[in-house]
């Protein structure tokens, strides 16, 4: 992880997307790429039409030619190639439907045997191959099946995780405009180290992005206990000073607790950039910055980094004499204006020549060209496009883009 510090001007600024096959093998290469990822939603999706199944036409469709061609050739090999339709069917079907078309090959190579008169070039042989190719398309269709029921069911298991840490937010949520998106380097994720929240309350709406060290479950862990803590203590404490001191105290409780079960994945520290819309001001933000890379405001006027005093990330605030975290500073925005919090998904997004994505540049040229694209729903589809592009989809670390901006109106919540 890349720890950013505070920078005023522009002069510096979660795995693997895999690209679309074009053309007339578009769904054969999802195909192949679904099956190559053991993706089942993926398959089934691609083998539906109007949410009915449409697997078996393969299958069939192979069998049907197999039996065409041996009849119209009388090419004794041909018939023999009825063991391949199972194998197919094991793929893509049901264990029911793979057992329908095992049956169907050994139907198929009998009659073969007996009315189209292979009897000669085929016989007991080949029907022994095609009927055990058959039962070992339909244990192999089992399998797959099983695997795939387990798959999805760790699927929700994550699904509920990842709402539980990136709880969805309301529109309009705290009096804020604000969008968001989250890719998984990991394609087989569905959520990381990255977190991100709003919590509206009586002294104001709070704001918190960031990043813990780490892959896996203790990433996943520590930014769930940083979100609960945030949730509170944005909720009840008037001064965000205090805020930020009791995420630092939290992350370092819950190392201390992690450190007691023997662990050896609870040494972690977080980068986060927390930020505070004031309700007496509206002109005005309060930010803290953990180590992290500065929000960027965007807006009719231009865009620019705020000017904020960095400080460590959070877990590191013991390393430093005096208090545990950052400073706060205040910042004067214009009412248009969108702050813009990335993680290192992006700042450190490589193309093919090793050079960091510089996404800053490409929001000042979008901005520039056209000042509704400082929305923050365009803003984070302009980063989220431009840093899967620059990067070719194959991300490095997980990555979130969060643009948020105050809507005209009084906050809530």
């Amino acid at each position: 992880m890349r720890a950013a510090w505070g920078r005023a001007s522009l002069t510096r600024v979660r795995g693997r997307v895999r690209r679309p096959v074009r053309g007339r093998w578009r769904l054969l290469g999802r195909l192949v790429q679904a099956a190559g990822r053991g993706d089942a939603v993926s398959r089934h999706e691609l083998l539906s039409v109007r949410g009915h199944s449409v697997a078996w036409l393969f299958p069939l469709l192979m069998l049907v030619a197999i039996a065409a061609i041996d009849v119209a050739t009388g090419a004794f090999h041909i018939v023999s190639w009825t063991v391949l339709v199972p194998g197919v069917a094991a793929a893509i079907c049901g264990v029911r439907a793979t057992a329908v078309f095992a049956v169907a090959a050994v139907a198929v190579y009998v009659l073969a045997d007996t009315t189209w008169q292979h009897r000669d070039q085929t016989g007991l042989p080949g029907l022994i191959l095609v009927s055990l190719g058959g039962a070992i398309a339909v244990v192999a269709a089992g399998v797959r099946v099983g695997g795939e029921r387990r798959m999805l069911h760790m699927r929700d298991i994550a699904e509920t995780t990842r709402r539980t840490v990136l709880r969805p937010i309301p529109e309009g949520w705290g009096g804020l405009d604000h969008a968001a998106v989250y890719l998984s380097s990991d394609s087989e994720a569905r959520v990381g180290g990255d977190f991100y929240d709003i919590q509206p309350g009586p002294h104001g709406t709070r704001v918190l992005v960031g990043d813990v060290q780490g892959k896996g479950l203790g990433a996943v862990e520590t930014a769930a206990a940083l979100l609960g803590t945030f949730r509170e203590a944005a909720y009840h404490e008037a001064d965000l000073a205090t805020v930020a001191e009791r995420l630092e105290v939290r992350i370092r409780r819950h190392r201390g607790h992690t450190a007691a079960l023997g662990r050896a994945d609870g040494d972690r520290f977080a980068t986060a950039v927390l930020i505070g819309f004031l309700p007496d001001r509206p002109d005005v933000v309060e930010a803290v910055v953990f180590g992290h890379e500065p929000p960027l405001a965007a807006g009719p006027g231009g865009v620019r980094y705020l000017p904020v005093t960095g400080g460590l990330p959070l877990g590191m605030g013991d390393l430093v004499p005096g208090p545990p975290a950052p400073p706060v500073t205040r910042h004067t925005l214009a009412p248009e204006e969108t702050l813009l919090v990335v993680t290192d998904g992006v700042t450190e997004a490589r193309d093919a020549e090793g050079r960091f994505y510089r996404h800053a540049d490409d929001v000042a040229r979008a901005v520039t060209a056209d000042a509704s694209n400082a929305a923050p729903s365009r803003l984070v589809a302009l980063v989220r496009d431009g840093t899967l592009r620059h990067c070719r989809g194959r991300l490095s670390d997980d990555t979130t883009v969060f643009a948020v901006r105050r809507r005209p109106g009084p906050a809530y919540g």
